[in-house]
C-alpha cells in the first residue's frame, strides 16, 4: 500500500498505518474477538470492583492497599490503551492509526508496564517499613511520602520510556504501512523502518537493562531483609501474617516479571516463528499479569476478600 506517505520524495515515510493483529488468522478474526473482548471486560470489571471495594471500606485505606488500588488502576489503563484498538481491528479487519497515534499508544503501553514495576517497588518499600520498622510505620509511610514516591515513579518511568518513543519518531518507515501486530510495540513498528535503527536498539536495550537491574536489586535487597526479619518474629500469628502478605506480593512480582522475561526470551529464540506466535507471546506478557493481579489479591488477601464479600452481601441482600 502507498497511501499515507508524508510526501512523494525518495525520503518519504508512511504517516498512517494499519494494525493487523494475528495476520495468519484473519479469516477467524471475528472468533478471535470473542475471547479478547471477554478478557477486556474481565480485566476492567475485576480491577474496578476491587478498587471500589478498597475505596468504600475505610479499613482498606492504609498505604499498602492504596498502592494495590493504584496497581489495579494501572492494569485498567494499560488494557484500555491496547485492547479497544485491537478489537476494532478484529471487527473491521484493519484499524487505521496515524504515526502520532501509534507513538502515543507505544508510550502508554510501555508507561503502564513500567509503572506496574515501579508500584511493585513501592509495595516492597511499604512491606519493608511495616515488618522491619513496625513502630515507626505510621510516621514513615505518610500520605506525603506516598505522593512523593508516586511522583518519582511517574518521572522515572517517563525517563525510561520517553527516549525510546522519541527515537522511534525519528525513524523513516517505507517498507510497508501494515503493522502485523495488535499494538504499536517498538519492534513491531521498527520492522517497517528503512533507515538505520541501531541507535534505537542500543538505547532501548541499555535502558531496559539499567531499569531491570535497579528494580531487581531493590526488590532483592528489600525482600531479603523482610524475610530475615520475619523469621525472627517471636509471635507465630504476626510471623504468619507477614509471610502471607509478602507471599502475595512475591507471587504478583513473579507473575509480572516471569511473563515478560519468558516472552522476551522465546521472542528472541523464535525469530523465525510466525507473526501469529509473536502476537500471542506479546498478548501473554502484556495481558496475563493484568488479568491475574485482581485474582491473586482477591483470593489471597484476607482483608480484601472479606470486605469484597461483605460489599456483595450488602448490595444484593434482599433485606
Amino acid at each position: 500500500m502507498t497511501a499515507g506517505r508524508s510526501n512523494g520524495t525518495a525520503n518519504s515515510s508512511y504517516a498512517e498505518f494499519l494494525l493487523l493483529p494475528f495476520p495468519g488468522l484473519q479469516e477467524s478474526r471475528y472468533l478471535l474477538a470473542i475471547p479478547f473482548f471477554s478478557l477486556f471486560v474481565f480485566i476492567v470489571t475485576a480491577n474496578s470492583i476491587l478498587i471500589y471495594t478498597m475505596k468504600a471500606e475505610t479499613s482498606l485505606h492504609s498505604p499498602m492497599y492504596l498502592l494495590v488500588a493504584l496497581l489495579f488502576a494501572v492494569n485498567i489503563c494499560g488494557t484500555s490503551a491496547i485492547l479497544p484498538k485491537m478489537l476494532l481491528s478484529f471487527v473491521f479487519h484493519a484499524s487505521h492509526i496515524s504515526l502520532t497515534g501509534c507513538l502515543v499508544q507505544m508510550f502508554f503501553l510501555y508507561f503502564s508496564t513500567g509503572l506496574d514495576c515501579n508500584i511493585l517497588l513501592m509495595m516492597a518499600l511499604d512491606r519493608y517499613v511495616a515488618i522491619c520498622h513496625p513502630l515507626r510505620y505510621t510516621n514513615i509511610m505518610t500520605t506525603r511520602l506516598l505522593n512523593l514516591l508516586m511522583l518519582a515513579s511517574f518521572i522515572y518511568t517517563i525517563f525510561v520510556v520517553g527516549p525510546v518513543v522519541i527515537l522511534a519518531s525519528r525513524v523513516r518507515f517505507c517498507r510497508s504501512n501494515i503493522i502485523s501486530h495488535f499494538a504499536c510495540e517498538h519492534m513491531a513498528l521498527m520492522r517497517l523502518s528503512c533507515s538505520d535503527i541501531s541507535v534505537n536498539k542500543k538505547v532501548g536495550m541499555a535502558l531496559r537493562c539499567i531499569y531491570n537491574i535497579i528494580n531487581f536489586s531493590f526488590l532483592l535487597a528489600s525482600y531479603s531483609k523482610i524475610i530475615h526479619t520475619a523469621v525472627k518474629i517471636s509471635s507465630g500469628n504476626v510471623r504468619h501474617k507477614a509471610f502471607n502478605t509478602c507471599g502475595t506480593h512475591l507471587i504478583v512480582i513473579f507473575v509480572s516479571y516471569s511473563s515478560r522475561f519468558s516472552s522476551s526470551i522465546v521472542f528472541r529464540v523464535a525469530k523465525s516463528a510466525s507473526e501469529d506466535v509473536h502476537n500471542l507471546l506479546s498478548a501473554i506478557y502484556l495481558l496475563f499479569p493484568w488479568a491475574v493481579n485482581p485474582i491473586i489479591y482477591g483470593v489471597r488477601t484476607k482483608e480484601i476478600r472479606e470486605n469484597l464479600l461483605k460489599l456483595f452481601r450488602r448490595k444484593f441482600s434482599p433485606f
